[in-house]
């Protein structure tokens, strides 16, 4: 392979001998005796080397090295240095030389030098292949990280189309069992649609920041549920957690079908009262989610009322985020808990 090589020496005799030996080997050799003339090439035209020998008139490679840094020419550099000068090479390493040859009168000095440079250019090379590499893959991640924001951003305007309609059917039904029941199903497809949301505003696509999500959620529970006949507060205190999407579903099916069965069940007609989420870290990989509130209280082993739906679906989706739906004794109303396995990087 042949190598565009800049030789900095003002040494003109070892200059030419660089020059035919190289030359056998098929690189170009441009030869410099200053650092001025040297950087004027630089920038002039490209090289793949930059072989610099340390003593030059008024000035020393390290001179030139630090006035390449300045004028950001990155272009690999051999340095050469005298036989008992280890320390000069060592600094010229720590400046940013590639590699560094011992000059010696021997035709060794020419061989080093060149199998030297070879090296040189060759592990340049590779860093280079391995830049664009690493930016490609940037750029391809950043691809796709849009393409799946976007397509969340759809799912979450589809669903949210869907439970509008199942909001004008709820308007037109006439049996109060139909309207309760669509209400149910709408507050259900409204949880998904608001983490698909979560996904589309969050910086990492992978993962639901859960109190951002349950915020809106609980908002949106809110604005569906509450009526002048029970002027009950649905309120939130959630810590700054982020979860995987398919767990993220599941809190907010969870919180969604427990918020919904507290406006429902907990408290009278009339009477007011609270309802209350919360989402704490309980250690290092670990959090809960309580939803409590102060009415009536429940009894687990009661069968549920409605069809049952409800009950079967937070059962289900808790199992599958750690240690299952508990509900508190001898507590005032009704307070139910599901433990949370994090992911590693959750938190």
């Amino acid at each position: 392979m042949r190598f565009n090589v800049l030789y900095i020496d003002d040494d003109a005799a070892i200059a030419r001998l660089v020059q035919r030996y190289m030359g056998r080997l098929g690189h170009e050799v441009a030869h410099s005796e200053t650092e001025d003339d040297a950087l004027a090439l630089l920038r002039a035209r490209p090289f793949d080397v930059v072989v610099l020998d340390h003593y030059l008139r008024q000035t020393t490679g390290h001179d030139v090295l630090a006035r390449m840094r300045e004028a950001a020419i990155d272009v690999p550099v051999v340095y050469v240095t005298g036989s008992n000068e280890a320390q000069v090479a060592i600094e010229a390493i720590k400046a940013g030389a590639a590699d560094y040859v011992i000059k010696t009168v021997s035709d060794d000095f020419l061989s080093l030098l060149s199998s030297a440079v070879e090296q040189t250019v060759a592990n340049a090379q590779l860093r280079a292949a391995k830049a664009r590499a690493d930016e490609e893959i940037r750029l391809g991640k950043e691809r796709a990280e849009a393409l799946l924001a976007e397509v969340n951003h759809r799912v979450a305007n589809s669903l949210a189309l869907v439970a509008s309609l199942l909001r004008l059917q709820i308007s037109s039904a006439r049996s109060e069992e139909v309207k309760a029941e669509l209400a149910e199903t709408q507050a259900r497809i409204t949880a998904i649609a608001g983490m698909h949301r979560s996904l589309y505003t969050s910086d990492d696509v992978s993962k639901v920041e859960l109190d951002r999500y349950l915020g809106r959620l609980t908002a949106e529970l809110y604005s569906s549920l509450h009526s002048v006949e029970k002027p009950i507060r649905l309120l939130l205190d959630a810590d700054p957690i982020s979860l995987s999407a398919d767990k993220a579903v599941s809190v907010g099916m969870i919180v969604t079908e427990l918020v919904t069965n507290a406006f429902k069940y907990a408290y009278s007609p009339g009477q007011a009262g609270d309802i209350r989420v919360q989402l704490k870290m309980v250690g290092d990989d670990a959090a809960l989610l309580r939803v409590e509130d102060d009415g009536i209280g429940i009894d687990p082993d009661s069968a549920p009322k409605g069809t049952g739906l409800g009950s079967r679906i937070v059962k289900s989706m808790a199992s599958t985020l750690g240690d299952g739906l508990r509900y508190l004794e001898g507590t005032d109303g009704t307070v139910a808990e599901v433990p949370l396995k994090l992911d590693s990087s959750a938190g």
